[in-house]
């Protein structure tokens, strides 16, 4: 990991190489003739290891019958390395060698996990890597006591491995090309799987803090706003598709009511990056596909298996606009002032991020012969590394499937890493007078 430092790049464009590389060895694995049940091109070979790496779920082949054992496998490892980042595994593994890490490597972990300083990284890390395999380790007993009975034990423990590893890092690939219609009315298999995207959704760093720190009022400001936010838009977003979908004949108007929650509930919850669906996601009311494309662009937490501007940024920006609107200068949460720098952060990476999804959709529109709605909301689970489609991930050209997998690099990797990558920020040495403007 030392032997990086000579190379002269900066933490964003060293975190884009490293995960470039991946994800070409990743396609070149997957194109072997041992991977797969038949032969795949190369785009979609690309296409399906950049979803796994950005743990997005997108897929433009079936996952179940197009790979074999070997090619799920691959898939699987590249789905945890992404999810749980790159450099943690470095970090992982020369920690078991015995390696010193220096400055310039917590300068990328730093980069990597989204952190404010390099202080403490890499006992971040440390929790990072214990939290992930604890967490998989229970759900895959969890799952086996519900599948094995079902599929014997080879399948059964397999299948519980590869959703247990999927739904803890977001990343919503599935065995069954329905996904877990199945199971839209099975409590364990909801419990187990939403419980696991969630927590991997909410961020490590919130993981830490609940787990060292035992009373609520000492609990960090990120830590409060993002169990208060996961909650309130959870709810939400549950009670708002109950609602509309509850008459629609082809998602929840036949199932029983206790069915209809669960899948209210699940769709609500798997919106926030994780990718997995229990109902036809192209059979939903027009509403609830507006309203599950906010929830995929917000996405999950910072320093999570997800993508999304963030919670965090989303919220921010609403107190910001809460602030101007009350004619108060100083943003105040939970008995905290929130610096004007997170603010700007939380600006620039909304414009840049909706600047993206802007151009992708005007490419796609030029070469794709579909439906707006249907671009719009590819180009949202993409940046959002959701993984959701209303069916048309397959039938997109190649042009149409590079954008895509474009914007699931985007979304996992965060604008500002691609913005600072292309431009290195540098202080400002002169200050200006000010001048009114006009606005609005």
């Amino acid at each position: 990991m030392s032997g990086l430092t000579f190379i002269k790049l900066n933490p964003p464009q060293l975190l884009i190489v490293v995960f470039l590389f991946f994800a070409f060895s990743g396609m070149l694995l997957l194109k072997l003739p041992v991977s797969t049940t038949d032969s795949i091109s190369l785009v979609d070979a690309l296409f399906t290891a950049t979803s796994a790496m950005t743990v997005t779920g997108l897929v433009v082949v079936d996952t179940g019958t197009a790979f074999t054992l070997f090619g799920q496998l691959i898939i699987l490892f590249l789905i945890q390395v992404g999810g749980i980042g790159i450099m943690t595994f470095a970090v992982l593994i020369f920690i078991m060698l015995g390696k010193r890490i220096g400055f310039q490597e917590r300068l990328i972990l730093q980069q990597a996990l989204n952190q404010t300083s390099v202080g403490g990284i890499i006992l971040l890390v440390r929790r990072i890597i214990i939290f992930a395999f604890l967490i998989e380790g229970m759900a895959v007993l969890l799952l086996s006591y519900r599948w094995i009975p079902e599929y014997g034990w080879v399948d059964g423990f397999y299948y519980s491995v590869f959703h247990a590893i999927s739904a803890f890092n977001n990343a919503g690939f599935s065995i069954w090309s329905d996904s877990l219609m199945q199971y839209v009315g099975d409590p364990v298999v909801n419990i187990v799987i939403s419980f696991l995207f969630i927590i991997g959704g909410i961020g490590f760093t919130v993981l830490t803090d609940l787990w060292y720190t035992k009373e609520f009022r000492k609990l960090t400001l990120h830590t409060k706003i993002m169990l208060f936010g996961t909650l309130a838009i959870n709810l939400s977003a549950m009670f708002v598709l109950f609602v509309l979908e509850y008459s629609n004949p082809a998602t929840l108007a036949n199932l029983s009511l206790v069915e209809k929650l669960w899948a209210s509930y699940f769709q609500a919850v798997t919106t926030r990056t994780a990718g997995f669906n229990s109902i036809d996601i192209g059979s939903l009311e027009t509403g609830s596909i507006i309203w599950m494309l906010l929830l995929m662009f917000v996405g999950a937490g910072s320093t999570s298996t997800g993508g999304g501007i963030k919670l965090t940024t989303f919220i921010i920006i609403i107190l910001a606009v809460n602030t101007f609107i009350k004619g108060k200068h100083e943003i105040v949460v939970f008995k905290r002032s929130i610096h004007q720098n997170y603010v700007l952060k939380a600006l620039a990476i909304s414009t840049i991020s909706i600047l993206f999804i802007f151009v992708s959709l005007f490419i796609l529109s030029i070469t794709e012969q579909t439906d707006f709605l249907l671009l719009l909301f590819e180009v949202i689970s993409a940046f959002g590394t959701v993984g959701l489609s209303m069916g048309i991930t397959s039938d997109l050209t190649d042009i149409g499937k590079g954008v895509i997998i474009f914007i699931m690099l985007l979304g996992k990797l965060g604008p500002l890493t691609l913005a600072y990558s292309l431009a290195k920020p540098r202080p400002a040495k002169v200050r200006y007078p000010n001048e009114d403007l006009l606005t609005g």
